[in-house]
């Protein structure tokens, strides 16, 4: 007991404050609104940081890369799986949430009337032409605009082009490497430090929230809810099996499904990736699957690998769009929550920090006010064991996958052979 509570000690906790906040909210009503400048104040502190967060911590990554050894075809091989099965979680996900539409009944005008006080208001729906808005998607005019929480994703390119050039001068860049990587560690200490008010900081913006609309936000986070459980289920039991099919046919999905309830009640206990990699490697063996190409997609899918992430984005993204009543029904919108939920879950999800940060992200692009964060801070949070589900026992059908595609068709009967034949 004691520890299933220190897995999941932050999210009880912060779960708590927001339950909290709501009750206080509902009692006090509008006059809840006193609280919100404790709300601010740790949204203004998690903003202060961004900047420098997102370049340590996405250049650190890059540029310290060079130390890890894959074998080229293993490598691009998870790519393609983790791309692809991204992709995947990203289009059921959005299908699944403009289907039940999680802000059904939520009055828009009430949102934005609560929003309307910041200068950060959402921006108009007016765009430039599709090559310079691309051009403006992913660079500034001047060095001094970068610094900037609006100008993230401009950030993500130079910090990602900064990296790269670090790692390519090899030696010469070790130093920038080193110093790198030690910003990124004070940065994850400074925020460690400010979570220990998020507590307080969101419970209070909760209450002032729900004090203002009353409880009709509360319906739509509930449907949120049940929506990522539907979801989850099937892509663990639906797509989890398709993709053992692809990766050995019938042989495949009997092998996977024999060796993964104990990864998947391990990710359900820990609610941590990490803590999931010795169980993960142990039974992604069981099923057949080399050491090398094991020990290669599980480390690393626990740090890229995140299907469950994916699907949280695409539920942040529209239930932000939904409750500002924004048009998530053209190609163009349908086609920019897919590839954002995409950066937001798995790209980011592979840097440290990266479910702040891919929030943030969803925040700088969609033109949203900073308050809005704790809106979606909260999906994070009861989200949180069931897309752990998803992103580390996924890890496992991914490894069959990769083998699939670097050993052949038969990879799977060749292992059972090469069993045999040593047991005999």
């Amino acid at each position: 007991m004691k520890s299933f509570f220190n897995s999941y000690k932050s999210s009880i906790i912060l779960l708590c404050s927001i339950i909290l906040g709501g009750i206080i909210g509902i009692s006090m009503g509008p006059k809840a609104s006193l609280l919100e400048p404790f709300g601010t104040l740790f949204i203004n502190l998690m903003f202060m940081i961004i900047v420098p967060l997102v370049f340590f911590s996405v250049s650190s990554a890059i540029a310290n890369m060079n130390g890890m050894k894959r074998l080229g075809k293993i490598m691009a091989s998870v790519v393609i799986v983790f791309t692809c099965t991204a992709f995947v979680a990203a289009i059921i996900g959005l299908i699944g949430a403009l289907i039940v539409n999680p802000t059904k009944g939520v009055d828009p005008a009430a949102i934005q009337s609560i929003m309307a006080k910041s200068a950060d208001a959402p921006k108009s729906s007016e765009y430039p032409g599709i090559l310079q808005q691309l051009v403006n998607t992913i660079t500034v005019s001047d060095f001094p605009a970068l610094f900037s929480r609006k100008s993230m994703l401009q950030l993500i390119v130079f910090s990602v082009l900064f990296g790269t050039s670090t790692a390519i001068i090899g030696e010469k860049g070790k130093p920038i490497a080193m110093l790198l990587e030690s910003g990124t560690n004070v940065m994850m200490k400074f925020v460690s430090i400010i979570m220990y008010y998020a507590p307080i900081g969101l419970g209070c913006y909760f209450a002032s929230m729900i004090g203002q609309l009353g409880t009709q936000i509360l319906k739509g986070y509930l449907r949120v809810f049940i929506l990522y459980l539907t979801l989850a289920a099937i892509y663990y039991f639906g797509f989890f099996t398709i993709y053992a099919f692809i990766s050995g046919r019938k042989k495949g999905v009997t092998t996977f499904w024999r060796n993964a309830i104990a990864p998947s009640v391990t990710a359900l206990a820990t609610c941590s990736s990490a803590a999931c990699i010795p169980i993960n490697l142990e039974y992604t063996k069981k099923m057949g699957v080399p050491k090398d190409i094991a020990e290669t997609v599980v480390p690393l899918g626990a740090n890229t690998h995140k299907d469950g992430s994916v699907f949280g984005g695409v539920m942040k993204i529209v239930f932000l769009l939904g409750l500002f009543g924004k048009d998530m029904s053209s190609i163009s919108s349908i086609l920019g929550i897919i590839v954002i939920s995409f950066l937001v879950g798995a790209v980011m999800g592979a840097i440290p920090g990266g479910g702040m940060i891919g929030e943030m992200l969803i925040i700088s692009i969609y033109g949203f006010s900073p308050e809005v964060l704790p809106i979606i801070a909260v999906i994070s949070t009861i989200i949180d064991a069931p897309a752990t589900l998803l992103n580390s026992t996924g890890n496992t059908v991914c490894a069959m996958l990769v083998a699939r595609l670097v050993e052949g068709k038969n990879w799977l009967e060749k292992k059972v052979c090469q069993s045999t034949e040593l047991s005999s």
